[in-house]
This record gives C-alpha cells, sequence and structure tokens, in this order.
C-alpha cells in the first residue's frame, strides 16, 4: 500500500510538473499541416479523450463536436500547425469550458507521433526549467517595517524546491504579517503547494484532493504536522492573485480561502483545476488531457473554468499597494497581542524556576521542583524563548551560587533537550564534580569528549578526576 500512494504521487508530480512546462515552452513552428493530418488529428485525438479526460460524458460531447465540425470542412483550410492548434483548442473548450485541455504544436525537439514519453526527461527538463527561476523562490525581502514579502513564480516538485522552502519559511517566520505574491504563478507541484501550506496550519488540515481518471484512485492533501523550520499557524496572511495565477497557483490560493486562514487581494484567477498530461497525436501535434480534478473537502468542487475569486478585488498591478495598509494593521494588532503573550510566558517561566528554587531551599522537594523546571524550559522551548545557551547559563546561575541540586537539575535537562551538543555534558560534569560527585562527573565528561573528541576542558578535568581516584 505504501508504493501504490507513494507511485500515486509520483503520479501527480509528474502531472503538474509537466503542465507548469507547457506554460514556460517556446513553440515552434514545425512545419505546416494538410487535410490528412488534420483527419488524423481528429481521429486520435477522439480516442484519447474517451479514454483519458476524467468527465466521461463531456468527452463523449467534445469528441462529437469536433468530428462534426470536420465532417463540415470547418478545419479544412488550415494549413498552419499554430494556428489550427489555437482554433482547436477553441473548439475543444467550447465544450469542456477546461483551460487545461489545449493543443500544441510541438517543440523541434520532441518526439515522433507513437513514441513513449519518457518521465525521467520530463523531470529534468521541468527541474532545469523551474532550475532557472530559482525554483519559483523570485523575490524575498522585508516591507513596510516587518511585513515579509514572497514573490513565488512556480511550484517546483517538492524534492528540489524543499530546501529554498524551508529557507523562505525561516525568512517569513520572523515577521509580523506575511505576503505571499502568485501574481506571476502559473502552477506546478500540489506537493510544494501542500508544503508550504504547512507552515500556515498548527494541526493536519485536510486541503485538497486530487482524483486520477486513470488510476482510478484519489490522493489526499492534508498539512503536515513537521516541517523543517517553525510554523506561522497564527501570522496574518495574505495571498496576491492576478488573472495569470494559474492551476497549483490556483491551488494554494482556494486552500487558504476556503481554510479562512488568510486574506485573498487582487483578481480573479485563471481557472484552471484540473491535472492531466500531454499525449502525442500527430507527427507536429500533442494535446494536453485533463485526466484528473481536484476536489476540495469543503467546498466538494474546485475552481474549474470560475476562477478563486479574492476576498478585495482590485487591479493585478495595484494589489501589492493595496494589501499594505491591511497588512501593516494586521502586523500592528499582531505585534502587540504576540508581545502580551510572551511577557506572560516569560513571567509564568521565572515564576515556575523561583518556585524550584524556593522548594531547594525550604523543603527539598526535588522531584516537584523537577516538574517546574521541566514545565518551565518546555515553555520556553516551545515558545522560542530560550535555548540551549540559555539554559546552560540559568545552570551555571545556579551552580556559582552553590546550589549544586538544582544546577544539575538544569544541566540535565539541557542534556535531554539538546542530545548531540558536548557543551551540555561538560557543563553537567563541571556541576557534579562541584558537588563532589566524581564518578558521574567522569561519565558526562566522557559523554562531552564522545560528541566532541577535540574537547580540552574535558579531556583536562578527566586527567584530574582520575588523577584524584
Amino acid at each position: 500500500m505504501k508504493s501504490q500512494f507513494k507511485n500515486r504521487l509520483i503520479n501527480f508530480l509528474t502531472i503538474a510538473s509537466i503542465l507548469f512546462s507547457i506554460n514556460l515552452q517556446a513553440q515552434e513552428a514545425e512545419g505546416k499541416i494538410n487535410k490528412e493530418t488534420i483527419n488524423e488529428f481528429v481521429e486520435r485525438s477522439s480516442n484519447l479523450l474517451k479514454e483519458k479526460y476524467v468527465f466521461p460524458a463531456v468527452a463523449e460531447k467534445i469528441v462529437a463536436h469536433i468530428n462534426n465540425k470536420n465532417k463540415e470542412g470547418f478545419f479544412d483550410d488550415f494549413t498552419d500547425a499554430i494556428e489550427f492548434a489555437e482554433v482547436m483548442t477553441k473548439e475543444m473548450q467550447s465544450i469542456s469550458n477546461d483551460k487545461h485541455m489545449r493543443v500544441h504544436v510541438k517543440n523541434s525537439k520532441n518526439k515522433l507521433a507513437g513514441e513513449v514519453p519518457n518521465p525521467l526527461k520530463n523531470i529534468y527538463k521541468t527541474e532545469s526549467q523551474f532550475k532557472s527561476i530559482n525554483f519559483g523562490f523570485t523575490k524575498l525581502e522585508k516591507i513596510k517595517g516587518n511585513i515579509g514579502y514572497l514573490k513565488l513564480d512556480g511550484f517546483a516538485p517538492l524534492h528540489v524546491a524543499k530546501d529554498y522552502a524551508d529557507l523562505a519559511m525561516k525568512y517569513l517566520s520572523t515577521s509580523e504579517a506575511v505576503i505571499i505574491d502568485l501574481r506571476k504563478n502559473n502552477g506546478g507541484s500540489p506537493d510544494l503547494v501542500q508544503y508550504i501550506c504547512s507552515y500556515f496550519f498548527e494541526k493536519p488540515t485536510h486541503l485538497n484532493s486530487l482524483y486520477n481518471r486513470v488510476s482510478n484512485d484519489t490522493a489526499h492533501f492534508v498539512s503536515l504536522e513537521k516541517v523543517g523550520g517553525q510554523k506561522m499557524p497564527d501570522i496574518p496572511l495574505f495571498v496576491l492573485t492576478s488573472s495569470k495565477t494559474f492551476s497549483a497557483g490556483e491551488e494554494f490560493a482556494y486552500n487558504i480561502q476556503t481554510q479562512k486562514r488568510g486574506t485573498l487581494v487582487g483578481e480573479t484567477t485563471g481557472g484552471g483545476a484540473n491535472p492531466g498530461q500531454i499525449f502525442n497525436v500527430t507527427e507536429n501535434l500533442e494535446i494536453f488531457i485533463p485526466t484528473g480534478m481536484a476536489i476540495n473537502p469543503i467546498t466538494k468542487t474546485n475552481w474549474e473554468g470560475v476562477g478563486v475569486i479574492p476576498d478585495i478585488e482590485t487591479a493585478a498591478e495595484e494589489a501589492l499597494e493595496k494589501v499594505l495598509t491591511l497588512a501593516e494593521q494586521s502586523a500592528d494588532k499582531y505585534k502587540t497581542t504576540k508581545d502580551k503573550m510572551m511577557l506572560n510566558y516569560i513571567d509564568e517561566i521565572n515564576s515556575k524556576i523561583e518556585e524550584a528554587e524556593k522548594l531547594f531551599d525550604e523543603n527539598r522537594k526535588t522531584e516537584k521542583a523537577n516538574s517546574l523546571i521541566k514545565e518551565a524550559l518546555d515553555l520556553g522551548l516551545r515558545e522560542d524563548l530560550v535555548d540551549e545557551m540559555f539554559i546552560n547559563f540559568l545552570g551555571y546561575q545556579k551552580l556559582f551560587s552553590e546550589n549544586y541540586d538544582l544546577a544539575i537539575m538544569i544541566f540535565e535537562y539541557n542534556t535531554r533537550a539538546f542530545p548531540n551538543s558536548a557543551n551540555t555534558y561538560d557543563s553537567l560534569a563541571e556541576a557534579y564534580m562541584k558537588k563532589g560527585d566524581n564518578k558521574n562527573a567522569i561519565i558526562n565528561y566522557k559523554k562531552a569528549i564522545e560528541l566532541d573528541p577535540e574537547n580540552k576542558n574535558a579531556k583536562e578535568m578527566l586527567i584530574k578526576l582520575n588523577n584524584e581516584s
């Protein structure tokens, strides 16, 4: 079952990647066409549509329409391949209202009809195209104080774009409001849509599903519980759209809108929700057939043919200026609320540590004290208020005041929180040594050297302790 699910995701990843490459490819005219080629195209594309198109009943109507047009001689006078492809696309879309369905003239480097497409080459070409635009991450900055801005021009395959996504999200995570600009986003991989969306949802949330007719299978895209950086579930989020925002770009916007996670500003998007793939038809013509459809868990439908309608409609070129005022207001409110909350957390952390110290001084209730220390430092780490160095500093405060047991308790917490840090074990060893517990001091100095063979202090202390034994 796991391999089946993996293959299903790879299938949709390839579909979406190919779709994006269509928008980037330069279409080069490759020869002329004649009546024989037209007849061949109508016959073969009809068979493909009936077999592959996600809506079989609509496929039958499209096939009937283009065959009737061909019998009437509507296409007889076409000799230019590009002109024929444009008109045929228009005729098919007049029935399907499906903006993904398009006829293309093959690039001069494309294969002849009948040859089996090479998925590896498609993936390589797609990744190369995304590389030229920095895998879609074309601009990242802070504007108007601390408003994070990301211009995202495409959703590259996750396996090549994940590191870029994590770096971008890390930069945005220090913001007080975030703007993601999709105005030039033509689409791409649903896996990357899922991954970036995951940064803005605390708990797993069903975002979208994709049904595929060919495999008769449905892939469900749920926000991930873990990502490669800090999540931003509460940060004010704004998404900019235009009429050129398409496919996976629309999916991201629709996910955010339907989950009421952010505000969309700009123009109604292009209206392409049905993923698919390219099929060779004749020597110089090919067709993109949507073999799947998006199904939103909330609306039970998608944006095909109608686009994603923004919450605040404005011309695309004015969207950024329009959203800045809203973002500034939201950022101020967010910062005020967050500052108040963090100050309350700091007071709570200090209070628990003080209570733990009091227990040591008065009653020696180490179990309760240990629980308080853990609660305080767990809260500090969760809210990013403390780190390894702060906890180490706190431990040394207690060590210098000769509260050895409390210092050991804090240093032990640090070794559990940061088990790969030699410094945490070095500090714990020193606390044991100060207390006179040489046995545990030796154990922890050895652990420090194991993690950092160049730890000079630990080596010197071990020699000293062993000489005293």
